[in-house]
């Protein structure tokens, strides 16, 4: 993976808001309090006591009152434990060969996470650390960018479905398949944290990297790794190049190719079922 590990989380991460659930958090609350104002109550309670009495499920439409973004982040601390330079299941399979990285989020917007919602009840946690060792650290921070803010870098642009902000740190030509590993990684660790929302977001922007033919093997070699044989979402965009580029699959990367289907035996018959289709 491209980058060094950083922490994603600071002060402007911290401060940034989840526009969606902001937004939704706030305007219900506000249209409840609008609603029924505190005159409107007073009067109701008076004339309509008898009602109330007599229609027992009128207290179940009362909408909830919803917490506000702030209070996620009066939340407690949790530190989650990853690994610098390695782990996720890169390239070449590894899972190690880095150091120890402390990371820190709020246990609140974590528990979005049906994951880790269920951790939490666990008396183990009660130490408020998670070992996540063995995933990569740029790619936990993508998920908690994603958490704090809705999105991870780099985002789409406005109006553009199929192109990404540039990120002066890595090549328009994604050579080693280094940026299509990034999102796929996101992709797979969404899938382990329940989180369908970031799945999504990771597959569509997938679609939006220009790779090479190596860089599509590496990205292929990941996804038959580390992905269900039915999980088409991920899978479809290393059947769609075949199909369409195999021409250049042969021309640049016909070694890596002979690997990959060594490898992963059942690539082969994908590969020319592709093509053939």
């Amino acid at each position: 993976m491209a980058g060094t590990a950083q922490v994603p989380i600071n002060d402007e991460a911290a401060a940034a808001v989840d526009s969606s659930a902001v937004s939704d958090d706030v305007n219900m609350a506000e249209a409840a309090a609008v609603a029924a104002g505190p005159d409107d109550e007073a009067e109701g309670g008076a004339e309509d006591g008898d009602g109330a009495a007599e229609n027992g499920d009128a207290a179940a439409t009362i909408a909830p009152v919803h917490k506000g973004f702030a209070s996620y982040l009066t939340s407690p601390i949790v530190t989650l434990l990853v690994t610098s330079g390695g782990g996720g299941g890169g390239e070449d399979g590894d899972t190690g060969g880095g150091d120890d990285t402390r990371l820190t989020a709020h246990q609140a917007l974590l528990a979005r996470s049906p994951y880790f919602a269920e951790l939490f009840t666990d008396d183990e946690t009660q130490t408020r650390t998670v070992d996540l060792r063995k995933e990569n650290v740029d790619v936990v921070g993508c998920f908690l960018e994603f958490l704090y803010t809705g999105d991870y870098f780099p985002r789409k642009l406005p109006g553009h479905a199929h192109q990404l902000e540039t990120d002066p740190s890595v090549p328009v030509v994604d050579e080693t398949g280094a940026q299509l590993l990034k999102h796929a990684q996101v992709y797979t660790l969404a899938q382990a944290f329940e989180m369908p929302a970031l799945q999504t977001l990771a597959s569509s922007k997938i679609h939006c990297v220009n790779s090479t033919a190596k860089g599509e093997i590496a990205y292929a070699r990941y996804v038959y790794a580390y992905t269900a044989p039915d999980d088409t979402t991920v899978r479809h965009p290393v059947a769609k190049f075949w199909a369409t580029r195999s021409h250049t699959l042969r021309a640049e990367a016909e070694k890596e190719f002979q690997a990959l289907c060594l490898e992963f035996p059942h690539a082969r018959k994908r590969a020319r079922g592709s093509i053939v289709s």
